[in-house]
């Protein structure tokens, strides 16, 4: 079965749950060929559900041979064990959990297509409740005790009733995975399965601003049949309502809220949200967008002036390569701090948030800026490299596929949990916490 066979079943079996149809979508799961380890996480779920524990004890084993990592799995097979009464193998499992958290107080699936957080503290309390079945109480209070370390105030109220009980030696409840959520299929590669109209009709518009040059979908002036003859020209140009903002990635739509764009539509944001999610117009339609989706775009009557002007004063282009790609020209002979500069200007991030790494150069003459990102100090920078500790691997375009044991050369920090990087001639992104840094002495 191809990879395109195998998302549009994985996609149809998920939309069967949503509506309630189990037995449909479990049959066009297991019709599946060669699933990964997220498609037999959801065969075991819709087993449990169906309280068939032996299918869904096989499936949870396939899903983990897949994805020794997958922290979610081994808790929902400890889940399966409890409820078969096999106690041993239960705590065996909630402890392999616990140990993929690597310290961590949750881990939160989203982005891999998963609507769940697993929690440390819950983790820890499903642990206890084995150790308890087990006649091991003292065992249970310590790793209720060490659950409080790792507790949210919305799960304190969790771990002191398991407390409470484990005084008294009496079995409690299991925090149990909800089966009806599932992994999802990438969003971006659903959407290529069919072809949307993302344009709609046309629609012809008239500005009273002469000479206007915007593309989009929303007047910058009030329209009118018979324009002034000399209308006031303001320096920068905007929408009657919302800041215009230029689209940078594809976003797909979950729920009726949100709103379908792809690169290069102009939107208007109305609000932003302090949770990253923007209120925005396009094409007489509102919606919710992601912020980080969208660049801020300045409409302004001297900007074909001014872009004809940096075109002919032959300067440095450096084109840079973040989550997105973007170029910036800076004057021939400008210090470093200047390129950083206006690379944090672009990103709106401070120049303490990114390093800047280097692969090649794309300039019209040579200056100043190629020798400052070779040498700083006058010592040349060394590049840093790190050691795979585990394989991974991702059905993201944007991820950086490698084995445990292979050699990855960092090229940037994207942030705290994740860098970008090379490896056996391929570059993306990767999770900070799958690799060790190589010391300086041993590279």
């Amino acid at each position: 079965m191809s990879f395109l066979d195998t998302l549009r079943q994985w996609d149809k079996a998920v939309t069967c749950v949503d509506r309630q149809d189990l037995p449909e979508a479990l049959s066009i799961f297991l019709s599946i060929q060669e699933p990964n380890s997220k498609i037999y996480f959801d065969i075991g779920c819709l087993h449990l559900l169906n309280q068939d524990l032996d299918a869904a004890e096989k499936a949870f084993d396939c899903s983990i041979r897949k994805d020794e990592h997958l922290a979610v799995a081994f808790f929902q097979r400890g889940i399966t064990f409890y409820r078969k009464q096999r106690y041993e193998e239960s705590l065996a499992d909630f402890q392999h959990a616990f140990k993929a958290l690597r310290g961590n107080q949750l881990i939160d699936y989203k982005a891999l297509g998963l609507r769940y957080k697993l929690y440390a503290c819950e983790v820890l309390h499903n642990m206890a409740l084995a150790q308890a079945q087990l006649g091991n109480w003292e065992k249970a209070q310590e790793n209720l005790v060490k659950a409080l370390d790792y507790k949210t105030e919305a799960k304190l109220n969790l771990i002191d009733k398991a407390l409470q009980s484990t005084l008294k030696q009496k079995p409690f409840k299991p925090v149990e995975f909800p089966s009806n959520v599932l992994f999802k299929p990438n969003k971006h590669y659903v959407a290529e399965l069919e072809k949307k109209d993302y344009l709609g009709k046309a629609k012809v518009v008239a500005s009273v601003i002469p000479q206007d040059e915007f593309s989009g979908f929303a007047p910058l002036q009030p329209q009118v049949k018979d324009g002034p003859t000399c209308p006031k020209e303001p320096e920068v140009l905007r929408a009657l309502e919302g800041e215009p903002h230029t689209v940078l990635f594809e976003f797909v739509p979950e729920t009726s809220d949100e709103l379908a764009v792809v690169p290069g539509n102009i939107v208007f944001v109305l609000q932003k949200g302090a949770d990253n999610w923007a209120s925005v117009i396009f094409n007489e339609r509102r919606g919710l967008v992601p912020y980080n989706y969208l660049e801020r775009l300045e409409i302004s009557l001297a900007s074909k002036q001014n872009e004809d002007e940096e075109s002919s004063n032959n300067s440095l282009i450096v084109k840079v390569r973040f989550t997105f790609t973007f170029a910036v020209s800076v004057p021939p002979g400008s210090p470093y701090e200047i390129l950083i500069e206006k690379i944090s200007n672009k990103l709106n991030l401070p120049s303490t948030a990114f390093t800047l790494r280097y692969s090649y150069m794309i300039t019209q003459q040579t200056g100043m800026i190629s020798k400052t990102l070779k040498e700083t100090d006058g010592k040349p920078q060394s590049e840093i490299h790190f050691v795979a500790l585990h394989s991974y691997e991702s059905s993201n375009p944007e991820d950086l596929n490698f084995h445990q044991g292979d050699t990855i050369t960092l090229l940037s920090r994207v942030n705290q949990d994740w860098l970008e990087g090379q490896c056996n001639g391929n570059t993306g992104i990767f999770p900070a916490s799958f690799v060790e840094e190589v010391p300086v002495n041993d590279q």
